[in-house]
């Protein structure tokens, strides 16, 4: 399966995505990880207005196969969460880049982006090139 890899995006090596426009970070996982998680059934995401620290864990995702932390590419606090991913994680799968994605936090220093991959890099991170 050849996977997508949105040049809009910056990536963590933990399979985190991060989509910032302005001081709006919006926070979800790669369809790469989404293929190896499986069959996702259980979402756990902080409440709007907790904070977020960058690298530190902001909830956990489990699937069939296992329980994997969250981690976020950026220090901030929430100001929405993808309640229909909860409901449903399963859904995930369908669009990790647009209706799939999990938090939106509002950014307290837009540097903390500059230790992330681009789309190639992180591509060749997991595809092994």
């Amino acid at each position: 399966m050849a996977f997508e890899y949105p040049d809009n995006l910056k990536y963590l090596d933990s399979h985190e995505y991060v989509r910032l426009e302005g001081e709006i970070a919006t926070i979800g996982i790669s369809e790469f990880a989404v293929d190896q998680l499986g069959d996702i059934v259980f979402i756990e995401l902080p409440e709007v207005g907790d904070a977020v620290d960058k690298g530190e864990n902001f909830g956990s995702i489990e699937s069939v196969k296992a329980v994997e932390d969250l981690k976020s590419p950026v220090n901030g606090t929430v100001i929405e969460r993808n309640d229909e991913m909860i409901e449903a994680p399963e859904q995930i799968a369908d669009d990790p880049y647009g209706e799939g994605w999990l938090l939106k936090v509002r950014v307290n220093e837009s540097e903390d982006l500059d230790d992330v991959m681009s789309a190639q890099e992180y591509q060749a991170l997991v595809e092994g090139e």
